[in-house]
């Protein structure tokens, strides 16, 4: 594949300026009851999860960073990227790969290298921020994932269900080593509850003639936090009180960092040796690599053609402001937030809504007005300000309290809630049904696709990629897991043109952030280079030896 542009440093900074100029404004006027729905939503979803990575970084990181940090990192970036981002739909928060990553690093600087964690993860983070600089600058974008397809891309959405599925089973082990076998029941009963409840209020808007619409549009709307409040109210009534509890982890304490060989949330770090601080040029590059490639695609996911997003957009804007953050938290002392999977898609969804749209179609030689039922999503900054700022809010000690009264097993439901909403909109999963379809009930396929079994094996290739990639992710390896992904890139369109029929790719994937195909482009190529062969031949023969 070629590069189209010549690397003109700045170039898609400018236009990605202009284009948060363009919108700006506009993305302030629109504010609707589905927008607070939203914005709700996304909070339990965004929350809840961080605090799971939290007490898991309390216990691996030696009680450098608890709930606290956080709940903190996850709110002011939030904050700081629905106010200056061009993509506001973005939604960012504390990753589980980054907490393996920083596990990791503790590890080393606390067994083998004998340095202060903190200083040395500052500067990683520092280091981080201006390689995320240089990326933005030099157009990274266009020269990365420009190349990006819905191949890789899907891969990486079903991985991510995968893992909050995983979770899931996680939190109800963890039950069952803490709890009676009762309260370990009840558990297993509180997460199917809050799944199933959540998935069945979701479904509200179909109950017509049921309730009033805007009853039905409200339990749609509400359905994740309706469920979670009820399931965390439950063990509390009647004899399921008298029940033993896993509730979550959550410092009761005044504010300030979890540690207590620090008072303030700043860290000291140019009290480390010179060595170590290039040292640290090492961890800066592996986060930014996992930064740079999970928010570009949580960035190109909660905007493809299913959402209908219509307002400009770009890329390199937000990777100077993830560098801007990632740096600010590692001298603050708090974990750094990036784009989240699959929160970014969940919150586009969250903002679906329908409109008619007229479309002039043609009709034996006349045109005609057609009109037609799309859905596309409310492009605004509100959602993401309200529910990064609610977040934030929960840094005092009286809301960490409430937090603290939450079940477990609400959390295990609602991360089987979110794989099921992210895998439920997965292509890979209604090409996996079409594997189960008697081939008499498979829709018809484009004349040039003579078969399924070439769309079959596509679709088993992405199924066994994501196992592989997953089984990764449960190693110590897991940091290297968006190298392999990336790694899909060159592999989808230097190797598998080789494997598959050129029409079967063209049918089942594309590109992932612009119009067309690959294939689409090889043609457009082949037409171009045509002329230009033909006329070189023409001077080999007219002059064979200068030519």
């Amino acid at each position: 594949m070629r590069i189209p542009l010549p690397i003109q440093p700045l170039r898609l900074l400018r236009h990605d300026l202009h284009n948060l100029r363009a919108r700006y404004v506009s993305d302030w006027t629109l504010f609707n009851q589905l927008v607070v729905a939203s914005a709700v939503y996304v909070f339990f979803t965004n929350l809840l999860p961080g605090i799971t990575f939290a007490s898991d970084l309390y216990v691996l990181t030696g009680k450098s960073w608890g709930t606290v940090e956080v709940v903190f990192s996850t709110g002011l970036c939030g904050v700081v990227f629905s106010l200056f981002s061009i993509q506001p739909l973005t939604i960012l928060g504390v990753t589980g790969p980054f907490s393996v990553l920083a596990e990791n690093i503790y590890s080393l600087c606390s067994n083998s290298f004998n340095i202060p964690f903190l200083p040395f993860m500052a500067w990683s983070l520092i280091h981080a921020g201006w390689m995320h600089y240089i990326l933005a600058i030099f157009n990274a974008h266009d020269w990365t994932m420009r190349y990006v397809t819905k191949f890789s891309t899907e891969v990486f959405s079903l991985l991510n269900s995968i893992i909050y599925f995983h979770k899931a089973v996680q939190e109800l082990q963890r039950a069952h080593d803490a709890l009676s076998f009762a309260a370990f029941l009840y558990a297993v009963i509180g997460a199917i509850g809050t799944m199933l409840v959540a998935i069945f209020l979701s479904t509200a808007e179909s109950w017509k003639p049921l309730f009033h619409r805007y009853v039905r549009m409200g339990l749609a709307e509400y359905a994740a936090a309706i469920s979670i409040i009820i399931f965390i109210g439950m063990p509390h009534v009647g004899e399921l009180a008298s029940l033993d509890k896993q509730t979550l982890q959550v410092s009761s304490h005044a504010f300030g960092p979890s540690s207590p060989d620090r008072s303030v949330f700043f860290v000291q770090f140019w009290h480390l040796p010179v060595s170590w601080i290039f040292a640290a040029i090492i961890p800066g590059g592996i986060i930014t690599i996992l930064f740079f490639f999970d928010h570009e695609v949580s960035s190109i996911i909660c905007t493809i053609d299913r959402y209908g997003t219509r307002k400009p957009g770009g890329f390199a804007w937000d990777i100077v402001l993830l560098g801007t953050t990632t740096a600010l938290c590692g001298i603050l002392g708090i974990p750094p937030a990036n784009g989240l999977l699959p929160q970014a898609p969940l919150h586009s969804e969250s903002l679906l809504q329908g409109e008619k749209e007229e479309v002039t179609i043609i009709v034996s030689g006349e045109e005609k007005i057609d009109v037609r039922e799309t859905k596309r999503v409310y492009e605004q900054r509100w959602s993401a300000f309200l529910h990064a700022g609610a977040i934030l809010i929960f840094v005092s000690p009286p809301l960490q309290y409430v937090l603290g009264l939450t079940p477990t097993s609400v959390l295990a439901g609602l991360f089987m809630f979110m794989g099921e909403q992210s895998l439920a909109v997965n292509p890979i999963l209604y090409r996996f049904f079409y594997l189960l379809t008697p081939p008499s009930e498979l829709p018809d396929l484009p004349e040039s696709i003579k078969g399924y079994l070439g769309i079959h094996i596509y679709t088993i290739t992405q199924v066994v990629v994501t196992t592989v990639v997953f089984i990764v992710t449960l190693t110590k390896g897991a940091p290297i897991f968006p190298v392999i992904i990336i790694a899909l890139v060159p592999i989808r369109l230097l190797l598998m043109k080789k494997l598959w029929h050129r029409e079967t790719l063209r049918f089942v994937d594309s590109w992932a952030c612009r119009d067309g195909t690959p294939e689409d482009e090889e043609d457009r190529l082949a037409v171009t280079e045509t002329p230009l062969q033909n006329g070189a031949n023409h001077l080999k023969k007219a002059n064979p030896e200068k030519v």
